[in-house]
Parts: C-alpha cells; structure tokens; sequence
C-alpha cells in the first residue's frame, strides 16, 4: 500500500453528531440509573426522619448544602427528564411520531419540558 489512510474505521463521537433522539435515548438511560441512585438516598433520608430530629439533622444538614440542593436539582431533573421521555415513549407505543422531523421534535419537546417542569418544581419550592 503506497498510502497510508489516517481516517478512522468507524463514525465515533469526536467526529458524529448524535441525532437529538439518540441524546435523548442516552439520557433515558442515564435519568434512569440517577433515579435509582436517587431512590436510595431517599430511603436514607426516609430511615434518618424515622431515626427522629436528632438523626434527621446530620443529614439534612447535607441536604441544605450547596452540594446538597445541586443533588436534589440533578435528581428532580433526571426524574422529570426521564417522566417525559417516557410519554414520548408512550406515544410511540401507540403508533404516533416515526418518522424523522416528528421524532426529532418530540426529542426537543421533551427536553425542554423537563427543564421547564425542574426550574418551575425549584421557583415553586424557593418561593414559599
């Protein structure tokens, strides 16, 4: 071979723009592992209230942190990311948005919705 051919084999991420679906698919995937990790920090939350004041200070002192409301705003993203990724979902289980602009928009709906619905649950929250 006189030349030798420097281009990679494969698409892979440095030079492939994932379509808004395919992001949205991963982060499906990734809300869906958060929400999990999430729901064992309330189960702690949870046993520390049951444990009385005492016990429910050490961790909510954590939990009125700067790192602690940045956890709970991660955590009430990924739930509200993962809530609507799923109507998207339900509503191509019922046959609607295959084809390609419909599917990129419902990607870009439900990504906002969720942003949306996370800073309203924060506004709403930070206001009373």
């Amino acid at each position: 071979m006189a030349w030798k051919d420097t281009r990679p084999l494969s698409p892979h991420l440095q030079i492939y723009k994932l379509p808004p679906t395919a992001l949205m698919s991963v982060l499906h995937r990734g809300t869906g592992v958060v929400l999990s990790i999430g729901t064992v920090l309330l189960v702690i939350v949870l046993a520390a209230a049951a444990g009385g004041p005492d016990s429910f200070e050490s961790i909510g002192g954590l939990l009125r942190s700067w790192f602690g409301k940045l956890v709970l705003f991660g955590f009430t993203f990924a739930l509200f990311a993962h809530f609507c990724n799923g109507i998207r979902h339900l509503i191509w289980d019922m046959g609607y948005g295959f084809d390609v602009s419909k599917a990129t928009r419902g990607a870009q709906i439900s990504f906002l919705a969720a942003l949306v619905l996370t800073v309203l649950t924060w506004v709403v929250a930070f206001a009373g």
